[in-house]
């Protein structure tokens, strides 16, 4: 991934940018190959016979990405990055000999709505231009002129060729041309200062700050929200019809986005961050989302790409989420404790963050006992979910604390009342004697990874016998290869298809429980084993499939990173209660 905080692009190996969407995360794209094929658009810049060997790093603690490229020719090395926004947003691509004489293929094949809509190409004096509808495209290159969209050119070893690529509207000024050393040595200057302000733990220090970068280049600058990913359509079930548009921000991943933050010196974007929770929330209790648009839009209409035939097959290929209209209790809990750890760690409450605690521990209060889809959202019948009634107990108990911390005028008695209701009610209902095991929902005889939440949030001690008897359960039922499902699908009606992976934010829980434990060498095993999955370049999905060995799920996936994070810094330091 290269990234300018307002969006993101994919590159392969092979030196072909396959996914795009300009100007911004949610927008169209003008690259979507990956999840279709060339036709559906792609920058190509690779050698034109057989690669011998890839080599693949980022420079530094950065985001320019750096490629090398070995044939019987000799060998080229690619840069990329995408220069932070101050005005048109561009993609950066330099190539350098440096072995032989290479010749490489140049292709650069825009397609915008999505890969659908086919551009008029045409040659201006000093550029090359792409406009279809809304969309311009406009590229330069040191060569001068206006460049070809599709070339074959010979790189020697000493050379050095560039190429920038800008976006803008078709009805506005062609964006001036940058100049490509001051952009690059600013690119690589911004992420170093920024990634020298960051508070890492003492062990595995590389590995965190590679997956802070990650969730600082999901980042939209604006107002720091975070999207789950920048993808939409890289399927969760290959070949199936797992494939969800990831370019929003959940409520769900916000407790730990504040936590990872935080514990990693980010005080700024904590702040930003929660800033942009209350914003997006509004102050009419009953009116939460599970997830808004990065600018806090509320409707998030599904619809299917019929046009694009999916990564690997996998079908529909859809944006928008659906599930931007479920009812999920926990988002009320995962707010609270947002609002909760923004007040700890800053000795104050704002106003707004006042009004979205008590507004959160109303609507627990008129809603709590009600059926939801649950914390994974699933698309079944709605069912009285444990983690999800642990959300209702943390949304109140952070507020009695938030009561007592700040001396509040409030019925404190009434709210503990409250909170000892829904804790004797997930007691009773959502622990199973015979198996010694909390269930996924009331009445089930089925564990779900969400359970570990339960000591996470501080609801039970982690030694505490029915806690040893959920996670036995849970390695019993839900570890595949060591590593932790969400849920098996097979008996978990969650409404759709197909098999999934393993979802890697939830075998970071376990390592966070066993920490918890006392099993200290089990956690520190588990840990890396997940990070050890990461791709070369250190990013990780959403879940990984053991039996292929390899990563599914949108790319790069937020919630993996802030798992790992927190993870890390809980080995490291301890447990923070989420």
């Amino acid at each position: 991934m290269i990234g300018d905080l307002h969006t993101a692009a994919l590159i392969s190996k092979d030196g072909s940018i396959n996914f795009l969407c300009l100007p911004e995360y949610d927008s169209n794209t003008c690259f979507a190959a990956l999840l279709g094929t060339s036709e559906n658009g792609r920058w190509k810049i690779a050698p034109t016979g057989r690669v011998d060997a890839v080599k693949r790093r980022y420079r530094g603690n950065t985001l320019i990405l750096e490629t090398e490229l070995e044939t019987a020719e000799g060998a080229v090395r690619l840069i990329d990055f995408m220069p932070r926004r101050g005005g048109a947003p561009r993609v950066v691509r330099i190539v350098e000999g440096l072995r032989g004489a290479v010749t490489m293929t140049f292709e650069l094949r825009p397609r915008f709505t999505y890969g659908l809509t086919v551009p008029i190409e045409q040659s201006a004096t000093n550029w090359s231009e792409a406009i279809a509808g809304p969309d311009a495209l406009y590229l330069r290159s040191s060569h001068g002129g206006a460049p070809p969209f599709e070339t074959e050119l010979t790189i020697r070893a000493g050379e050095r060729v560039t190429y920038e690529l800008a976006w803008a509207r078709p009805y506005d000024e062609v964006p001036s041309p940058l100049d490509i050393d001051e952009a690059e040595r600013e690119t690589e200057a911004f992420w170093t200062e920024w990634t020298s302000r960051l508070r890492l733990p003492s062990e595995y220090p590389d590995i965190v700050m590679r997956s802070l970068i990650t969730l600082k280049a999901c980042t939209y600058a604006p107002n720091g929200a975070i999207v789950a990913a920048p993808t939409f359509g890289l399927p969760e079930t290959p070949g199936g019809e797992r494939n969800w548009d990831y370019r929003f921000t959940w409520v769900r991943d916000s407790v730990f986005t504040v936590l990872a933050l935080l514990r990693a010196g980010l005080t700024d974007e904590a702040d930003q961050f929660g800033t942009w929770l209350f914003d997006a929330i509004g102050g009419a209790p009953g009116q939460f989302q599970i997830m808004y648009g990065i600018r806090g839009e509320r409707i998030l209409t599904e619809s299917s790409l019929d046009w694009l035939g999916g990564y690997g097959g996998a079908r529909p290929v859809r944006i928008g989420n659906g599930a931007y209209t479920q009812f999920q209790l926990d988002v009320l809990g995962e707010l609270a404790a947002v609002v909760f750890a923004y007040a700890k760690a800053y000795g104050k409450l704002p106003m707004r963050g006042a009004e979205a605690i008590k507004s959160a521990a109303e609507t627990v209060a008129n809603r709590w006992t009600e059926n939801g889809h649950g914390i994974w959202e699933m698309r079944g019948p709605t069912r009285p979910f444990v983690a999800s009634k642990l959300g209702a107990w943390v949304a109140i108990d952070r507020w009695v604390k938030v009561i007592e911390m700040f001396k509040l005028d409030e019925d404190k008695a009434g709210w503990e009342a409250l909170r000892d209701e829904i804790r004797n009610e997930i007691l009773t209902k959502g622990y199973s004697p015979e198996r010694n095991t909390f269930t996924q929902y009331y009445g089930s005889a089925t564990v779900d990874a969400s359970l570990l939440l339960i000591p996470l949030s501080g609801f039970l001690p982690a030694d505490d016998p029915r806690i040893v008897g959920t996670v036995k359960a849970i390695e019993e039922d839900l570890l595949e290869d060591g590593l932790v499902l969400r849920y098996r699908t097979g008996t978990s009606n969650d409404g759709l298809s197909g098999e999934e992976g393993v979802f890697l934010a939830c075998s970071f829980w376990l390592v966070d429980t066993y920490k918890l434990m006392g099993r200290d060498e089990e956690a520190r095993r588990l840990f890396e084993r997940v990070v050890n999955l990461r791709n070369d370049v250190g990013l990780l999905a959403e879940e990984y499939l053991t039996r292929e060995k390899r990563q599914i799920g949108n790319f790069p996936q937020a919630f993996s990173h802030l798992a790992l994070v927190n993870s890390a810094y809980t080995l490291a330091e301890g447990h923070e209660a989420v």
